[in-house]
């Protein structure tokens, strides 16, 4: 089992790194596109995280020295990739802070009354200030947060079931395939856990591979589950925060108790995303604690109070731009990467992936954004 140990936490690093509130949006937007429609983008994209997460393993594992996305993205494009894949991690960053302070005010709501408005504003004041102490503890019980919010989504499962409606889970649309693209997209992003990832196997480089396959399957797993139960049970009447519509259809329990899962999600999220991206704004630029805490809590709040406060657009818009550029810079370090004579590494894996598949991948990151430019005008 020792030898095992750096295995299971390097699976939980990208586990804990995927799985988080992304999944309370993704029945909403597979309701409105048909279950089924939903569940081919879900297999689609899951395919394609994977396939991604496996060639940024490979850049890793090729690269000598210890690197972030950002840093790989300058090391084989030079200041112009540094940039892009800055601006990428920020923008993905800054969007899912918003959606969090937009997301824990509704849920809060739902349980106890009042307005989301002021719950919002409550929660941000809360976690915030652990962000601004730096709650080291969120970081080293990562693994257990998302063993809880598994064990939580198997409970809700198994609680609902009978209450599924198969006739909810019937219709499939062509035309709706990207709907539910960019918010399934948010939710199962995790490339920036594969450069630490590849650190917990340190000493153990050749089972890279293992881990970010099992690590990417299992949130599918989860999502699909999760999906089935609260489209099945709720159809059209999905809510934007899946468990809010569970527990108007199921009962005040479940409105208790879906709702606390939401919170914790969400609330967990804000503080992991909270803390890298001010650490970012720190050790990277070099910025004073104050100013790091400000960039990296104050504009989301900002964006907030000028209005914006529809979560799934914001989870959408995010998971198809922000997601999509760093998929597709990705797919630029690893091309640059396999044209070299010599890496500075041997890796312990090449995919050798033919150059259809990566047009194909390059075409569905693409069409995504396009797709979300467009609903956004």
């Amino acid at each position: 089992m020792g030898k095992n140990l750096p295995l299971v936490e390097a699976i939980s690093i990208l586990v804990g790194t995927i799985i988080g509130a992304g999944i309370l949006g993704i029945p909403y937007v597979v309701a409105q596109a048909g279950f089924l429609t939903g569940m081919v983008v879900l297999v689609v994209l899951s395919v394609a995280v994977i396939l991604i997460n496996l060639l940024l393993g490979e850049i890793v594992l090729s690269t000598q020295g210890n690197h972030q996305l950002t840093g790989y993205a300058e090391k084989y494009f030079g200041k112009i990739g540094k940039y892009l894949m800055f601006g990428s991690v920020v923008f993905g960053f800054y969007g899912a802070l918003l959606a969090y302070i937009i997301g824990e005010g509704e849920a809060l709501a739902a349980l106890a009354g009042g307005s989301p408005l002021l719950y919002s504003l409550i929660f941000f004041a809360f976690a915030s200030l652990l962000v601004y102490i730096g709650l080291v503890i969120i970081k080293r019980f990562e693994f257990f947060m998302t063993l809880a919010i598994m064990t939580i989504v198997i409970i809700i499962t198994f609680w609902g079931a009978s209450a599924i409606n198969l006739d909810h889970l019937r219709e499939f649309s062509l035309l709706k395939l990207f709907v539910p693209y960019g918010v399934i997209f948010f939710a199962i992003g995790g490339m920036s856990a594969i450069p630490q990832l590849r650190l917990a196997l340190k000493g153990q480089e050749q089972k890279v591979k293992q881990a970010i396959i099992i690590g990417s399957v299992i949130p599918f797993v989860v999502y699909f589950i999760f999906t089935l139960l609260v489209v099945g049970v709720t159809g059209l009447k999905t809510t934007a925060i899946a468990t809010i519509g569970l527990g108007q259809t199921i009962g005040e329990a479940m409105i208790i108790f879906g709702n606390l899962f939401a919170v914790f999600t969400m609330g967990t999220s804000f503080l992991t995303l909270g803390l890298a991206l001010r650490d970012t704004y720190k050790y990277d630029l070099k910025i004073s604690h104050f100013w790091a805490w400000s960039l990296a809590c104050l504009v989301p709040l900002v964006v907030f109070l000028f209005g914006l406060h529809d979560f799934v657009g914001v989870i959408g818009t995010v998971g198809a731009v922000g997601g999509g550029l760093e998929g597709l810079l990705v797919l630029a370090i690893y091309l640059k990467l396999r044209s070299l004579k010599q890496r500075e590494r041997l890796p312990e894996y090449q995919l050798s992936l033919p150059m259809p598949l990566v047009a194909l991948l390059t075409l569905i990151f693409i069409g995504g954004m396009i797709f979300t430019f467009f609903n956004l005008s």
